[in-house]
């Protein structure tokens, strides 16, 4: 169960077969949050200066939230870098460099 301060910034979301764990109000995910962060090495601050939708506060919520549910999440972020690897592998040309992008962003 969220906390009241946790859950004024994270909403779970059931789509189809899967839960979706995101920024309230947002679609952006809280694996999204925690890739940059920890991946890309982007602080809390720099998050959400990227991405002005979000306060500080969110990202913050995001990271608790992770650090909570750790496996859950790195589970997610696994699955999404195995979809974009396969991806990348069965398309070249443009869809590649989209991905490329994506990846690295």
């Amino acid at each position: 169960m969220l906390t009241n301060t946790i859950k004024e910034h994270i909403e779970i979301v059931q789509r189809r077969d899967e839960r979706e764990v995101r920024i309230a109000g947002s679609r952006i995910r809280v694996h999204d949050i925690v890739f940059w962060h920890d991946e890309q090495g982007w602080s809390p601050e720099m998050i959400a200066e990227k991405f002005p939708t979000l306060s500080l506060a969110d990202v913050y919520a995001a990271l608790v939230y992770y650090l909570d549910h750790r496996d859950e999440i790195d589970r997610e972020i696994a699955g999404e870098l195995a979809f974009d690897t396969a991806m990348l592998e069965q398309h070249p040309g443009k869809l590649r460099s989209k991905l490329q992008a994506r990846m690295q962003s």
